[in-house]
């Protein structure tokens, strides 16, 4: 009997992806990690690979076809089996034959596909969820899978367990009506301008994304923003000493940039302030154990936050090498969702453009992000003295929820310690 190859989900908030190109036709032999297909979401490009050996037949979705998650999109035949009409596909939440669906990705919330029936009473779900499952005394029955046909996984237990907390822990949800702006329809914006003066570019899924999540941030979020303006000579005289010292090729070979030190001085303040290294739950405060900061990256399009994990912990010239390597990705819309999906905050540089200040947008569950201005060489008093020096304008922007106004400059007055004296971050 034919297998479903099923469209997976590669996304926490993906529901549906695009096809992007085959690397099988009609009649392919394929063996077990054979690259099928490529499928596109609103942040990525990923190569979905065969968890099967057989053949391939009855290919339905066509380069550019967006396909809804677990809907079918070809069929696997054993070798030497028959091929007929084209079987009826199934969605995702349907009953699944022995065999289950091979298209997977290569990783999907670290959980492993077992690709077997469940038995009556038994939930569809990867061991490490019922093993988190089992610890936090969460019934499964009570839990929605997100992973293929319908597969309960890591990621749907913990989400589960924020959403609908032990007893112990539950607060009472207070309704909050919030007016809603007036918006205008598409055809009352068009009116107001004459036909033939202008061009209408329709939406790709990343900025119908982007302005969604922008939209309940700001409209969700209680932002307020801090500002201080920090010396950066030392900071730069620091890195061309460091540069010098790099070796000329090799892997050991570095080139540090601003944003590295900027990196590692944000990670650090948040390592000196814990309690700003935090989310907001109904349940309660997430308070983070890791400093993991996402740094904006500019595509084609859009905007990327791949996330530095741990970055207290690491060197500049590690962070230099992982930077480099993650915004290249990014810009090709190479990352995986694990590599631009949670962080405990954001860095925003926008200095090499020229900006010399601006407030940035908090990326929710992140409670701040900084953003940083161009250092631009202007009269300044240092020690009772009047001289020349390059200052950056830093402005935290802060989840007034999480983060009290207190907290936050304690924040920016230890980034600011550390961009003024730069040796502090190589102990």
């Amino acid at each position: 009997m034919p297998t479903e190859i099923i469209l997976p989900k590669v996304d926490m908030d993906m529901t549906s992806g695009k096809i992007a190109v085959w690397h099988v036709s009609e009649g392919t032999k394929v063996a077990v990690g054979t690259p099928i297909f490529d499928i596109e979401t609103d942040k990525a490009a990923m190569e979905i690979e065969s968890t099967g050996a057989g053949v391939i037949h009855h290919i339905v979705a066509k380069p550019g076809d967006v396909v809804e998650i677990g809907r079918t999109v070809a069929w696997l035949y054993a070798e030497g089996e028959p091929v007929g009409a084209r079987p009826g596909s199934q969605p995702v939440q349907a009953a699944v034959p022995a065999t289950a669906a091979i298209a997977l990705p290569q990783k999907l919330n670290g959980a492993a596909h077992s690709g077997q029936d469940v038995p009556a009473g038994r939930h569809r779900a990867s061991p490490l969820a019922r093993k988190l499952a089992k610890a936090a005394g969460i019934a499964l029955a009570g839990i929605a899978g997100s992973g293929p046909h319908g597969r309960i996984t890591r990621h749907d237990v913990e989400s589960h367990a924020v959403a609908k907390p032990p007893a112990a822990m539950t607060v009472a949800a207070v309704p909050v009506t919030t007016p809603r702006p007036e918006i205008l329809p598409d055809e009352k914006v068009l009116a107001l301008y004459e036909p033939g003066t202008y061009d209408l570019a329709p939406h790709d899924n990343m900025r119908r994304t982007i302005a969604k999540r922008l939209v309940a941030s700001k409209s969700t979020v209680p932002h307020f923003y801090l500002s201080t303006d920090c010396r950066l000579d030392d900071l730069l005289t620091a890195r061309d000493r460091l540069n010098g010292r790099s070796p000329k090729a090799g892997p050991g070979a570095y080139k540090l940039s601003v944003n590295d030190f900027l990196i590692k001085a944000l990670a650090l303040a948040l390592r000196d302030v814990p309690a700003a290294n935090a989310s907001w739950t109904e349940a309660g405060m997430l308070r983070h154990k890791r400093i993991d900061v996402g740094v904006a990256v500019a595509v084609d399009g859009g905007l990327f936050t791949p996330i530095i994990r741990n970055a207290d912990l690491k060197t500049l010239a590690e962070l230099t090498h992982e930077m480099k390597d993650l915004a290249e990705r990014a810009r090709t819309r190479k990352l995986s969702p694990g590599e631009y999906q949670g962080g405990t905050t954001s860095l925003s540089n926008l200095g090499m453009f020229g900006v010399k200040q601006f407030d940035a947008i908090i990326n929710p569950p992140q409670a701040t992000i900084l953003a940083v201005g161009a250092g631009l060489k202007q009269p300044a008093v240092v020690n009772d003295t009047l001289t020349i020096a390059t200052l950056m304008t830093a402005t935290l922007s802060c989840d007034h929820r999480v983060v009290d106004g207190a907290l936050g400059a304690a924040v920016l007055l230890a980034f600011k310690g550390y961009v003024e004296d730069p040796v502090r971050m190589l102990m």
